[in-house]
C-alpha cells in the first residue's frame, strides 16, 4: 500500500492574534501529526516512505516553531476554518482508528480498512477536507458491516456459523449453573446472550490484576486465560476498561485503567485517583454482591472478596439503568439472590442489554471493558480471547 507525502499547510500571514489560540493550534496539529505517524509505524514498512514522512513533519514541526515564538499574530478566517477541520477530522479520525484495532484484536482482517484509513490520511495532509469527509463515510460503512457480522460470531472467532447461532433456542430463564448459550427475548427483539452462572456459597468472585498496585504507564497485561490458571479459577471474564497499547490517544498511559478495584491480594487499586468518582462499582462478600452508585461512597474495606468499578450499572434493583449507546458486545457481572452470572449480551446497545438481565431475572449487574477486550471463559474461550488485560474476574471454588 502507497499513501502520499504529507504535506504542510501553508498558512495564511499572520501578524497578531492571542497566544491560546495558536497554541492551540500547534497541539491540534501535532496531535494530528502524532496519530499519522502511529498509523502509518503499524501499516507500512518500507523505510524510505518513512524517512520522507518523517522529513515532511520536521519541515511542519519547523515552521510551527516559529509560528509559536513569534510576539504577535493576526488568526485570518481561512486559518480558523481550518483550525476547525483538523479539529473535527482529527476526532473523527482517531474514532475511526480505534473502532479498526479493536476489529483487529478480535482476529477480523482489516487489510482493506487499512487501505481505505489510508486514503483519508491521505487527503488530510492535502487539507482536503471534502474528500476526507467523504471518505470517512464510506470507511464508517465499512466498518460498520465488519462489525455487523462479527456481532452475529459468539464464542472464538470463527468457531460457529451464522446458521449454528440462528438455530439457537429461545429460553428468558439463565442457567442454575455452568454456561448456556440461548437467546432472550424482549420487547426490543430477540438476543444472544453467553451466560456462565455459579453459587456464592460454594464460589468466591476475585479479580486479579497483572500489577499489584497502581500503574500510569506501560502496564503489564495477562491474557484472561492465564489469569484463570493462575488462580485454580473455573470460569472467568475481562475486567475494567483500560487504554489499549493500540490506541494511538493512549500514548503514555499504555494499559492502564483509572477506576477503583480490590483484587485478590486485598490491594486497593486506583484509590487516591478515585475520592470524588462517580463510576458505580460492586463488591462481593459471603454469598452476595453489594452495589454502590458511587465510587466515593466506598469506603477501602479489605474484608470483602473483590471490588470493582466500572461504567456502566446495567441493572439496578431489578430495572434497566443504562443508556441508549452504539450497539456492540456487552460484557457484565451480576446477581439473582445468592447466583452470580458473568457474561455477553451481542448486539445490543446499554439500555438494551439492561432489558435482556432484567429478562432474564437478573436483579443487579454492572457493565465492563467490550470491544477488542471482550472474552469470556468457561472451559475454554466462550468469547475472545481479545487483547491482553490489566485485571480480570474470576470464579474460584471456595
Amino acid at each position: 500500500m502507497q499513501v502520499k507525502n504529507f504535506k504542510a499547510p501553508s498558512f495564511l500571514p499572520v501578524i497578531k492574534t492571542k497566544l491560546p489560540i495558536v497554541f492551540g493550534t500547534i497541539l491540534i496539529v501535532l496531535s494530528f501529526i502524532l496519530l499519522i505517524i502511529s498509523y502509518q509505524s503499524t501499516i507500512r514498512d518500507a523505510s524510505t516512505k518513512n524517512a520522507d514522512l518523517e522529513k515532511k513533519i520536521k519541515n511542519l514541526s519547523s515552521e510551527l516553531t516559529k509560528l509559536k515564538n513569534e510576539d504577535q499574530y493576526k488568526v485570518n478566517e481561512q486559518l480558523k476554518k481550518n483550525i476547525k477541520n483538523i479539529e473535527i477530522t482529527y476526532k473523527e479520525s482517531l474514532g475511526i482508528y480505534n473502532r479498526i484495532t479493536d476489529l483487529r484484536a478480535q482476529s477480523v482482517k482489516t487489510a482493506e480498512l487499512d487501505k481505505q484509513f489510508a486514503k483519508v490520511l491521505d487527503s488530510l495532509s492535502d487539507l482536503n477536507y471534502g474528500s476526507a469527509s467523504s471518505d470517512l463515510k464510506t470507511l464508517t460503512a465499512s466498518i460498520e458491516k465488519e462489525e455487523e457480522s462479527l456481532k452475529a460470531v459468539a464464542g472464538p472467532v470463527g468457531q460457529q456459523t451464522t446458521e449454528q447461532i440462528a438455530n439457537v433456542p429461545v429460553n428468558n430463564s439463565p442457567p442454575a449453573g455452568g454456561y448456556s448459550q440461548q437467546k432472550v427475548s424482549t420487547e426490543k427483539g430477540e438476543f444472544l446472550v453467553s451466560v456462565v452462572a455459579a453459587d456464592l456459597n460454594s464460589t468466591r468472585v476475585l479479580v486479579d490484576t497483572a500489577s499489584d498496585g497502581d500503574c500510569r504507564d506501560n502496564c503489564p497485561v495477562l491474557p484472561l486465560a492465564t489469569y484463570v490458571g493462575r488462580n485454580g479459577a473455573f470460569a472467568g471474564i475481562n475486567g475494567s476498561y483500560f487504554c489499549p497499547s493500540d490506541y494511538p490517544s493512549c500514548a503514555g498511559k499504555v494499559n492502564s485503567f483509572d477506576t477503583l478495584l480490590m483484587n485478590k491480594n486485598k490491594v486497593y487499586v486506583n484509590s487516591d485517583n478515585n475520592v470524588y468518582s462517580s463510576v458505580p462499582l460492586v463488591y462481593f462478600s459471603g454469598s452476595s454482591m453489594g452495589v454502590r452508585g458511587r465510587s466515593s461512597d466506598w469506603g477501602r474495606d479489605t474484608g470483602v472478596d473483590s471490588v470493582i468499578a466500572m461504567q456502566t450499572l446495567l441493572v439496578s434493583g431489578g430495572n434497566p439503568t443504562g443508556a441508549i449507546g452504539g450497539k456492540s458486545a456487552k460484557t457484565f457481572i451480576g446477581t439473582k439472590g445468592s447466583t452470580v452470572y458473568i457474561g455477553v449480551v451481542y448486539n445490543a446497545t446499554f439500555n438494551e442489554a439492561g432489558i435482556v438481565l432484567k429478562t432474564m431475572g437478573i436483579d443487579n449487574a454492572l457493565n465492563l471493558d467490550q470491544g477488542g477486550s471482550t472474552a469470556l471463559w468457561h472451559g475454554g474461550y466462550k468469547a475472545g480471547p481479545g487483547r491482553n488485560l490489566p485485571n480480570a474476574v474470576v470464579f474460584v471454588r471456595k
